[in-house]
């Protein structure tokens, strides 16, 4: 089970003219991804644009657990060009946050660092597959903030992992999913959540174009940062069962699915 439709659309917001978020659709390999740079005088767009043209490298001639060992590559690669760039990494250098989504048969991985995330939409509920790499979704892991005190904390905009800052190894975080038919799964930067709620967001996901009314709603809310939005959806009919949280895993099976 691949994916049968996408929708994908990116603004610089209702502050800024220009726009430092890049995305990825390749359905035909079920991958997607979106980026968002940080750093100074146009750093943040070269730096997910970097994202970007790294991912479309990965060929299709090849099976899906090694595109996802490709994605982790090319991810190690563009965060190790960055810091040699900048010098090993200072402060606003250029640096992209990423979420990268891939289907697999029935089953899905998604690697991210930052706080650009991935969502899961199943029988009119909404699910958070990625957990943010900042300052305040570390005091939300800790019991310290509640989600939606943490959308308001004044330091909501500080990261704590990016490509092309910190270590010399890219720090992703990954998680894996079943996929079932009709399920439908958002990547955003985080102008998207920084503008609507969980509860608004969920209320736009089954509409015709959720991509295109996400970004309305955002910018109807007077959005101040760059959002993107992609929304892709499982090949299938509706599919009635509620969704199941996410898991830990780094593998792929014999027969190209992820466990």
């Amino acid at each position: 089970m691949g994916t049968q439709r996408h929708w994908a659309i990116t603004h610089p917001g209702t502050r800024r003219t220009s726009n430092e978020d890049a995305f990825l659709c390749r359905p035909e390999i079920g991958l997607f991804a979106v980026a968002d740079g940080v750093g100074g005088h146009g750093g943040g767009a070269f730096a997910a644009t970097e994202v970007v043209k790294a991912l479309e490298q990965i060929p299709d001639s090849i099976g899906p657990a090694e595109i996802l060992a490709a994605v982790r590559d090319q991810l190690q690669s563009v965060h190790k060009r960055l810091r040699t760039i900048s010098g090993g990494g200072r402060r606003n250098s250029p640096a992209s946050t990423v979420v990268v989504l891939l289907f697999s048969g029935s089953h899905l991985a998604c690697v991210w660092a930052g706080d650009s995330r991935a969502y899961l939409f199943r029988n009119g509920e909404l699910l958070r597959l990625t957990s943010d790499h900042s300052m305040v979704g570390e005091l939300v892991r800790a019991g310290r903030l509640t989600d939606a005190e943490a959308e308001r904390h004044p330091d909501a905009n500080i990261i704590t992992r990016a490509l092309g800052v910190g270590p010399d190894n890219a720090p992703l975080d990954k998680v894996v999913a079943a996929a079932e038919p009709g399920d439908r799964f958002l990547l955003c930067s985080d102008g998207l959540p920084k503008a609507l709620s969980s509860q608004d967001i969920e209320s736009h996901m089954d509409e015709d174009d959720p991509a295109a009314a996400l970004l309305e709603a955002a910018l109807g809310a007077g959005v101040k940062d760059n959002v993107t939005v992609i929304v892709a959806q499982a090949c299938g009919g509706d599919h009635k069962a509620a969704p199941t949280p996410p898991s830990p895993g780094n593998q792929g099976n014999e027969k190209g699915e992820f466990i």
